[in-house]
């Protein structure tokens, strides 16, 4: 089963739900708003997807830049309890398929997992 973690209002997210209808895959989606990601949990789901704290971050409209976040710092650890703190700085959707995920930015690298 696919899993998405996803802000629902989120336009990309919204075109993900959208091409796995038109493809018939079965999914669930998790609003990590809702059900916020502890830092472990969250540093996992990056491990799986094989991307770092500094790769899952969102820079438009200068949201990190407002939580102290710069090129250099902060360290990945901090990174992701800020990243989980504040599910605003995380790119989304993230797409989970049994011990793989995917970044699903643009929505088609979804297909990688199968």
């Amino acid at each position: 089963m696919l899993t998405v973690y996803e802000k629902p209002s989120c336009s990309t997210s919204r075109k993900l739900r959208e091409l796995l209808d038109a493809r018939g895959i079965a999914y669930r989606t998790v609003d990590y708003y809702r059900e916020p990601f502890t830092a472990q949990a969250l540093g996992d789901l990056l491990a799986l997807a094989g991307i770092t704290p500094r790769d899952a971050l969102r820079t438009r409209g200068g949201i990190a830049e407002a939580h102290g976040i710069t090129d250099a710092a902060p360290a990945d650890a901090e990174l992701l309890e800020l990243l989980a703190a504040n599910p605003d700085l995380l790119q989304r959707p993230i797409a989970v398929a049994g011990d793989r995920a995917v970044l699903a930015r643009p929505v088609e690298r979804v297909l990688e997992l199968f």
